[in-house]
């Protein structure tokens, strides 16, 4: 098929993203765009990415799309026989979870997270073994066998929600140390923290803040719960990827930052193109390991495949479902 061919089929995609994609960049993308869109139809699949994938996954070839909360919740209603996970793969273990007769694939198995290696099953057993009858808590970044050894996940959209839903007067909560902080200075719950960081989040400052601030008159600064609780204290709003995306979109404010990974304001500035955003860069390595080409070999080859030892998923699966029962 020809070059111009595909270019056209696929000129309404470019439509979405022209403002965050230079024209000479996107015939790069579009064979491979025009590849997967063939081939999710060919094996019956469906695409999830998180909100930190690039605007060409994002926008041009995502069926869902969202934070780790909403991808969770997502995964548990489609049809689809193949779930294909744009995300780290404690993402697309949490989707082989909740839909364990389907065939999960994740693009590039490299790509990980500080947080969810920050941490072990060992580790926990031995936070249990501190803190006896103490709950624990565990953030959805990490491994499906820190899962195991867990009552109840939560995600930084709904850790409040999870924290005191349980009805007790002290946690643990892993593996995210800052969420644990940021979390304990909205509850009376006492919360006992792993001393897990998010390699992206962490590197924010508060002085960083401040600079923005002199830097960008009126800017409006919101910051993910995972960076460390002075920089949620100099923001002016703090919440998940998607709470961030939806306080765009009700304030509208004229000038943004996002303190979080740099494709989350590439994404969200298509939806709101008279919103001005500010973009202090800070790359998440792993995210970045999932790209067009890969997405596409993966579903040629149908590699690489998500399995957990079905005792091991068993126990996984329960923190993650009574995490989806809280509402």
């Amino acid at each position: 098929m020809s070059a111009s061919t595909i270019l056209e089929r696929t000129a309404p995609l470019y439509e979405r993203v022209r403002s965050v994609i230079p024209p000479i960049e996107w015939p790069v993308f579009a064979d491979d765009i025009d590849a997967i869109l063939a081939l999710k139809r060919q094996r019956d699949a469906v695409i999830l990415a998180h909100n930190y994938m690039t605007p060409e996954i994002f926008h041009c070839v995502a069926d869902i799309v969202g934070d780790s909360l909403a991808l969770a919740r997502e995964a548990t209603k489609t049809d689809a026989k193949v779930i294909v996970l744009a995300g780290v793969h404690f993402m697309a273990e949490t989707a082989k979870l909740l839909n364990p007769g389907k065939t999960v694939l994740i693009p590039d198995s490299r790509a990980g997270c500080s947080l969810a290696e920050s941490i072990t099953a060992e580790d926990v057993r031995l936070m249990r073994a501190a803190h006896p009858g103490v709950p624990v808590i565990t953030y959805v970044n990490s491994s499906a066998a820190v899962k195991a050894e867990s009552d109840i996940c939560c995600t930084s959209g709904n850790a409040l929600k999870i924290v005191e839903s349980l009805g007790v007067p002290e946690v643990i909560m892993l593996p995210d140390e800052y969420l644990a902080q940021n979390i304990a200075a909205q509850t009376k719950v006492k919360i006992w923290a792993w001393a897990g960081h998010c390699e992206v989040h962490e590197r924010f400052t508060a002085a960083e803040v401040r600079a923005l601030r002199t830097d960008y008159p009126g800017v409006v600064i919101l910051a993910h719960p995972e960076c460390p609780p002075e920089v949620v204290r100099e923001a002016d709003y703090a919440g998940s990827t998607a709470d961030m995306s939806v306080f765009v979109g009700r304030e509208k404010p004229a000038r943004v930052v996002l303190l979080t990974e740099c494709s989350m304001a590439d994404n969200v500035s298509v939806q709101h193109p008279d919103v001005s955003f500010v973009r202090p860069c800070n790359l998440c390595p792993h995210m970045k390991r999932i790209t067009l080409p890969k997405i596409r070999h993966c579903l040629e080859t149908m590699q690489e495949e998500v399995s957990i030892e079905p005792t091991l998923a068993e126990r996984a699966r329960r923190s993650v479902q009574r995490m989806l029962e809280v509402r």
